[in-house]
């Protein structure tokens, strides 16, 4: 595949290598309902005295889709990984920069310091085959109404890619509210944003 500085047009898709157990759901109007169907038949199979729980795990998670989609995304990733029975929760967020989101032409440099902040941990770091990023790393503190009852600190990380060749940035958001684990769940969050690849 070409070198990132290469591309002479835009690419017309990337790739990505998750963990498996990650759980895709496509953020387009008619297909999300599909797959977060499919997600609550695999994480509730067999569980037949909490209908509740299910509904609301697909209304919160129909709320975070048609949201995602209005703001670029493109696809979202569910972990449903466990440790003995501890689950390992975590989402990624795949998503393209709306029009006129930033600066036109701004760089790796200039978007780093512009999402720079005190209890931020932004760096610039260079991608195996994506090229140069800016990465972003904060801790939130709980909100059990907008996160499906979560009562722990969540842990996000946000790589923002150039997309070559064009005007306009790939995002990876991660975010986990295992905060005992955070610094193991970023490291995984590394190794899968330094898969990202173009086509």
């Amino acid at each position: 595949m070409p070198d990132v500085n290469e591309w002479e047009s835009p690419p017309k898709d990337y790739g990505l290598i998750v963990p498996d157990g990650w759980f895709q759901i496509r953020l387009e109007p008619g297909l999300w309902d599909r797959g977060i169907i499919a997600l609550a038949e695999q994480q509730f199979r067999g569980v037949d005295n909490a209908p509740h729980v299910r509904e609301r795990m697909m209304r919160d998670l129909q709320k975070q889709a048609k949201m995602a989609f209005r703001h670029g995304g493109i696809e979202l990733y569910m972990s449903t990984l466990t440790v003995g029975d501890v689950p390992l929760a975590s989402s990624l967020l795949v998503s393209i920069s709306p029009p006129d989101s930033w600066p036109r032409g701004a760089t790796v440099h200039q978007l780093a310091a512009r999402i720079a902040a005190p209890k931020k941990d932004v760096s610039l770091v260079n991608l195996p085959v994506a090229g140069e990023a800016a990465r972003e790393r904060y801790r939130e503190d709980p909100d059990p109404a907008a996160q499906m009852g979560n009562t722990l600190p969540t842990t996000t990380l946000t790589y923002y890619v150039p997309v070559p060749a064009a005007d306009k940035w790939l995002m990876l958001s991660f975010s986990t509210p295992v905060d005992p684990l955070a610094d193991q769940m970023v490291e995984l969050f590394d190794a899968v944003a330094g898969t990202l690849h173009w086509k």
